[in-house]
């Protein structure tokens, strides 16, 4: 199994660039409610860098906390982003041609479906005194704005092969030589 090299200083740059695309494109849609690439961007730096997609998805993570403040909202941001990770690291790395832009754009719509009861252990928690309940009711009147975030996850998926193919193509044209 080839290891990938620890974080060279190019690599350091091109990370930080690619959190601020991260934050940047947040901020840009953030009039539209639930509608974000942040999702779809992640998707294509885990399929791009595998393990080391961590980098620049947590350091968005910190960009969020630095501006809005590291409140409660921000809490769950620390393992959110590391579940669509995960999700994305367990596609299988050969996934036949056809099979790879709808699986990535449907991972991606997955991923906005469940993200309010992804929250919900945290409300739970915080705010609902882990009440089954109310954790329930809470997911429930949020599941409209997750079938928002789903259909704009699967929207801007469609971008995620193209995009991941064109980090590839530049990853192997700034590569030293």
């Amino acid at each position: 199994m080839k290891t990938q090299p620890r974080l060279d200083p190019r690599h350091t740059v091109i990370f930080a660039m690619l959190a601020t695309l991260l934050f940047i494109s947040k901020q840009v849609l953030e009039f539209l409610p639930n509608v974000e690439l942040v999702s779809t961007l992640c998707m294509v730096y885990t399929l791009v860098y595998r393990r080391r997609a961590l980098v620049p998805i947590y350091l968005f993570v910190l960009m969020e906390g630095v501006l809005w403040g590291f409140s409660s909202w921000w809490v769950p941001y620390l393992y959110l982003w590391a579940v669509l990770w995960a999700m994305t690291m367990l596609l299988p790395k050969a996934l036949p041609g056809w099979l790879q832009a709808p699986a990535y754009a449907g991972l991606c719509a997955l991923f906005g479906l469940i993200y309010g009861s992804l929250y919900a252990p945290w409300q739970a928690a915080l705010y609902l005194g882990w009440d089954l309940k109310k954790v329930l009711a809470w997911i429930a009147a949020g599941l409209p704005w997750d079938l928002v975030h789903a259909v704009g996850n699967l929207a801007l998926g469609a971008l995620i092969l193209p995009l991941t193919e064109l980090l590839r193509d530049l990853e192997r044209r700034i590569a030293p030589a």
